[in-house]
Parts: C-alpha cells; sequence; structure tokens
C-alpha cells in the first residue's frame, strides 16, 4: 500500500505538474485530514479503504462523521474526489485530476 501511496504522490508531482500533500490538514478547528491534497488548486483525494468488509468508514458513526468532515470542506471551497484503494493508481483517475484540474484553471466553479 505505501508504494502505491508513494506512487501517487509521484505522478501528480512529476506526470500532472501539480504539488500533491499526502495526510493534508485542511481545518485548523478539527483534526481533519485529506488523504491527498492537491492545495494549489483545493482538490482533496479521498481513498475509501476498508468497502469490502465491516471497516471505519462502512459503521454508521463512522459514516456520519465522514459526510460532515466532506461537507465542511466543500464549504470551504474543497473538491473532492472520492476512490478506492484499486483505483487510486488507474488511468481512469488520473484523467480525472487532470479534468478538474483543467476546470479549475478555467476557474469554473464545481
Amino acid at each position: 500500500m505505501e508504494q502505491e501511496n508513494d506512487l501517487f504522490k509521484l505522478v501528480c508531482e512529476q506526470d500532472l505538474h501539480v504539488k500533491c500533500v499526502k495526510e493534508f490538514r485542511f481545518s485548523k478547528t478539527r483534526r481533519w485530514r485529506f488523504d491527498y491534497a492537491l492545495p494549489d488548486y483545493k482538490i482533496a483525494i479521498e481513498v475509501e479503504g476498508g468497502i469490502w468488509k465491516y471497516g471505519r468508514h462502512n459503521r454508521a458513526t463512522g459514516f456520519i462523521k465522514d459526510i460532515e468532515k466532506y461537507n465542511e470542506a466543500t464549504l470551504m471551497g474543497w473538491k473532492i474526489l472520492r476512490t478506492t484503494p484499486q483505483n487510486l493508481n488507474s488511468l481512469t483517475f488520473y484523467e480525472m485530476i487532470k479534468k478538474l484540474i483543467t476546470l479549475c484553471n478555467k476557474k469554473f466553479i464545481i
């Protein structure tokens, strides 16, 4: 898993030419972090693990806390892309990030 994480950050920085921060803390009042962030574009990447088992994100309390986090981040102007660990380094996901960066550069509100 760690190699995949490093690969994601590396591709963002070298191929997409954007600063990528792992475990980015976006709130001054809460301990919330994004799995990855492209802070120059206010793009957050959340890797939703444990979807095939009854993990933190699948339990009611964890799910509700994630909703609160995502909604607050959206109100702060962040654009959130969610993915699974299996799709994090897929060409499709990188293309989605590139599309969102392009939209941000054109000053579209998303």
